[in-house]
């Protein structure tokens, strides 16, 4: 998932610190601290003797060596058998490295549990291609409420980084399929998986105090069982190109194309204003005096206020968040847009998480809102009460 230093990929004190002894942990921290420096050599002296003898911190500290190439000859396939001896261990990043390469190689059968564990704890890629996965009947029962969900999760903002395009594309295709009742639906559903996304959260967190160790990831779970969606409308098969599955001939129907790559993995950007053109002077000839006869005095023109906004029962939700000062900084954004200006805000929360709605609207309003928000890069939903 292209995680780079210490809290972004290299790993201090691994989620198995209590198993490792001391100076095990020590020489894992050195390596992180020469890798931070650029000596690359000297890291890999560090991690090479522990991820031999079986470190899951060093072996994940390796694989990321390996895949960037830094210190060692880049080989991805050495990468991977390394992200797979730590995820057997439990190291919960070096099973998403190791479920997205496999998904790259198209084994999407064996990188599904992986998948599946970051989606849950809320990775926007790996919710990405689960919602893909579920709207294709791709290694899971087809479900398009559950997908919906998870592609307007993927798409939302989240810890100061912006949602994923590849999904707002996702659901600009789906909402040429899905009904509204099942987007409505989808919208709840998003909420309760955010919640389960900080359950999740909070509970490795305790796990991480108390040094007790991550289960590794085995075998696929059980499909949940599949939500009823509406019939797909005939004469639409051919939009899309159709995801085969291998196991069965795949049936005429709407399909959203599987990804070769994926989504880049969040970096740091440096956002820079672009300077507006100055206008250009226009030289205007200057006319002829002539006499005019004084013009009858007019009233000003009074100001034109905005339009008051149209009362009714549909609103629209601008996003699902664990913290409430993201809901809060979300507002403040969007609170002067043309969309949203003079539209009550609400806070209705469920759970641990927060849903932001802007209310007041009719069904005409709202959808209408909505694709100009989502046009503008934001996520939105038009919801009923």
């Amino acid at each position: 998932m292209g995680f780079s230093l210490m809290r972004k990929g290299l790993v201090v004190a691994g989620l198995l610190g209590a198993a490792a002894s001391l100076p095990a942990l020590a020489d894992v921290k050195a390596g992180a601290d020469a890798w931070g420096r650029g000596d690359f050599p000297a890291a890999i002296r560090e991690w090479q003797p522990l991820a031999d003898k079986g470190d899951p911190d060093a072996q994940f500290n390796m694989a990321q060596a390996y895949k960037l190439g830094r210190g060692v000859p880049q080989d991805l396939t050495r990468a991977e058998m390394l992200y797979a001896k730590a995820a057997a261990q439990g190291h919960l990043q070096a099973g998403d490295n190791y479920g997205l390469l496999l998904f790259q190689r198209g084994q999407h059968a064996a990188a599904l549990p992986y998948i599946r564990a970051a989606s849950d704890r809320g990775d926007p890629r790996s919710q990405y291609l689960m919602g893909l996965a579920y709207f294709n009947a791709d290694g899971v029962n087809k479900d398009w409420v559950r997908a919906y969900a998870l592609e307007s999760l993927a798409a939302q903002p989240s810890s100061g980084a912006p949602g994923l395009p590849q999904a707002k594309a996702a659901l600009g295709e789906m909402d040429k399929y899905v009904a509204i009742e099942d987007r409505q639906r989808a919208i709840s559903l998003a909420t309760e998986l955010a919640a389960q996304v900080e359950a999740n959260r909070q509970r490795q967190l305790a796990a991480f105090d108390l040094g007790t160790p991550n289960p590794p990831v085995v075998a696929t779970p059980a499909p949940e069982r599949p939500m009823p969606v509406r019939a797909m409308p005939t004469g639409m098969a051919g939009n899309m190109r159709p995801v085969t599955v291998a196991t069965r001939e795949p049936a005429p129907r709407p399909a959203l194309a599987t990804p070769t790559g994926l989504p880049p993995a969040p970096a740091p950007r440096v956002m820079a204003s672009t300077p507006r053109p100055a206008p250009m002077a226009v030289a205007v000839a200057a006319p002829v005096p002539q006499p005019i006869p004084a013009p009858k005095p007019t009233p000003a023109p009074k100001p034109v206020p905005h339009a008051a906004p149209v009362g009714g029962p549909w609103k629209l939700q601008l996003g699902a968040f664990g913290v409430a000062g993201n809901a809060d900084a979300l507002w403040t954004k969007v609170k002067s847009m043309p969309e949203i200006a003079g539209h009550p805000r609400a806070n209705v929360p469920v759970g641990k998480v927060t849903r932001l709605l802007a209310t007041g609207y009719s069904e005409e309003s709202a959808q209408s809102a909505c694709r100009k928000l989502t046009g503008a890069g934001l996520s939105c939903m038009a919801v009923k009460d």
